[in-house]
């Protein structure tokens, strides 16, 4: 029997994937506005040297694809895999229909605008549906999470970090101000990723505080499946005043859904708090002194 949840699961890929294409294929590759990743490497080849812009996008996912399965699991391979090949299906398919020159007469600068709007808007939506499933659509996410996983980055600027230098790129192809479309393309993106998804992307994880009466199934979960540690924490129930544990575990954004999904299946009455965590540190992150001599070089600048 097919869990309900696996089937939501495989239709945010499909739609968000379909949207993302969309705004690729009718908004920033039209108006020559490449905000990073993938999409916007493939955009920069497309006018550049007329390479097609769909097999493009998936044949520098291949790759990827193959370290991330590698690093992250089948599981997450998998349905990233699905993402990408879904993503070039999915924009050679609306660029048959529409054509590559998109659904804007682009020679009125308030259309390169509205190109800029709606494609970051509609791609923040997609890639935030992509994501809220545990994938992605490939490409320069598998590399920012390797160096946010490897290199302790927040997830954030491992994405800044790739993404910015792909821009940096397209400024010397479109110009400074196709540059700058770019940037708020991706701004835009981003805040519409982190409002799909519980603020997901932003910062490098999410504290949860669990309170269940089934909370040695869902201590298995984060050990196992999440591959995470964390705190049992004595509380005492205000009104009750009987004795409750509380799990406190930090996990990467990517798996909050995963998580959140889990709990409610394992116990709908659960008590589920998911906070904001911008820095962590101790085993398996970076360390305490790493963060006070990069604080102490910044100040003395």
């Amino acid at each position: 029997m097919i869990n309900k949840y696996t089937v939501l699961e495989y239709f945010y890929i499909i739609l968000g994937s379909f949207i993302t294409a969309f705004a690729i294929t009718a908004f920033t590759n039209p108006a020559q506005i490449a905000p990073g990743g993938v999409s916007g490497i493939s955009t920069i080849l497309y006018h550049a040297f007329s390479f097609d812009l769909s097999l493009t996008m998936l044949l520098q996912n291949i790759p990827l694809f193959i370290i991330g399965t590698i690093l992250f699991g089948r599981q997450f391979g998998a349905k990233s895999l699905l993402g990408a090949v879904l993503l070039s299906v999915f924009s050679s398919m609306i660029g048959w229909i529409v054509g590559y020159d998109g659904i804007l007469d682009l020679s009125k600068d308030m259309n390169l605008w509205l190109s800029c709007l709606f494609g970051g808007v509609l791609s923040g939506v997609g890639l935030g549906l992509v994501m809220k499933s545990g994938a992605n659509t490939g490409g320069t996410d598998i590399i920012a999470q390797i160096a946010a996983r490897y290199l302790h980055l927040p997830l954030g600027t491992a994405l800044f970090i790739v993404d910015g230098a792909v821009i940096v790129c397209s400024a010397f192809i479109f110009g400074l101000e196709s540059a700058l479309y770019a940037i708020i393309v991706a701004y835009i993106t981003q805040i519409m990723v982190n409002k799909i998804v519980l603020m997901m992307g932003t910062n490098y994880a999410k504290t949860c505080y669990i309170i269940s009466d089934k909370l040695n199934e869902i201590r298995n979960f984060v050990l196992n499946d999440l591959d995470k540690s964390g705190t049992l924490i004595e509380a005492k129930g205000l009104y009750s005043m009987k004795n409750r544990p509380m799990l406190m575990v930090v996990i990467p954004n990517q798996s909050v859904s995963k998580l959140t999904r889990m709990v409610h299946m394992t116990d709908p009455k659960a008590f589920l708090i998911i906070q904001e965590t911008y820095h962590v540190f101790g085993e398996g992150n970076r360390s305490m002194e790493e963060f006070v001599a990069l604080n102490k070089d910044v100040s003395q600048e």
